[in-house]
């Protein structure tokens, strides 16, 4: 891995879905994928799953809007289910913000906020990244 890189790996892929439970069965009983921790997030307006595939250090999040003025419930109404975005683990989210920052890039919150299993997140504007919106996941377990 080149040293320049500022990912470790990618963390997850983001889908947004209308019913969580729906696409919990759906993944269940099409592709054996399981989920393998589910939480809500307040802050965020999300009802989440986690589901691990092969090995389960490659996970796919189904996100699940809890109002209709979610971003998830507008990124549905805009562009329907689907890839909502890519996430990537990063060792440290204020540091490799602020070398995304010193590139140009927009990050969507001045500081981190919490993520799934109290992991901290930031995002790169998807105009900045090719139409894709980046997420950046420390987990908790990196946290300072």
């Amino acid at each position: 891995m080149p040293d320049s890189s500022l990912f470790t790996k990618i963390d997850h892929v983001g889908i947004a879905v209308p019913d969580l439970d729906a696409a919990i069965a759906f993944y269940r009983d099409t592709f054996g994928i399981v989920s393998v921790h589910e939480e809500t997030n307040e802050e965020q307006g999300v009802r989440e799953a986690m589901l691990a595939v092969g090995d389960g250090s490659t996970r796919i999040q189904l996100l699940a809007p809890l109002t209709e003025e979610s971003t998830i419930a507008k990124f549905i109404g805009r562009n329907g289910a689907g890839v909502q975005q890519v996430a990537y683990t990063v060792t440290d989210v204020e540091a490799t913000s602020a070398a995304l920052r010193a590139k140009g890039l927009r990050l969507l919150y001045d500081a981190p906020k919490r993520g799934t299993s109290d992991s901290r997140v930031n995002f790169i504007h998807p105009k900045d990244a090719g139409g894709v919106l980046v997420e950046l996941v420390q987990p908790a377990a990196a946290a300072h």
